[in-house]
């Protein structure tokens, strides 16, 4: 049974930071790539970072340079570092697994107050 699931997630001031994690389990987690998504209310799920198999990383253009994406295989963990946090931060952060047809996990909460 395979298994996606965030943790990390809370308030903090604006400036502030948080490390997501999102462990994977039912799965062989380091051959698989793994995506970091945020909604806000009102708008679509969009990318934050992905980083492959081979610990190869991307980013979303406007977040490159305050996100830090990871993983530890031996832990089946994948991390999102965040950094100089603003209130447009604010959303639901899900994780996504490329493992079959794709797993979602059931998200976490982050919110930036100013």
């Amino acid at each position: 049974q395979v298994q996606v699931v965030e943790s990390g997630g809370g308030s903090v001031q604006s400036g502030g930071s948080l490390r997501l994690s999102c462990v994977g389990s039912g799965f062989t987690f380091s051959d698989e790539w793994v995506g970091w998504y945020r909604q806000s209310p009102g708008n679509e799920r969009e990318l934050v970072a992905i980083v492959g198999s081979n610990h190869a990383t991307t980013y979303a253009p406007a977040l490159e340079g305050r996100f830090t994406i990871s993983r530890d295989n031996a832990k089946n963990t994948c991390y999102l570092e965040m950094a100089s946090l603003e209130p447009e931060d604010t959303a639901v952060y899900y994780c996504y697994v490329g493992y079959e047809h794709g797993y979602w996990g059931q998200g976490t909460q982050v919110t930036v107050s100013s």
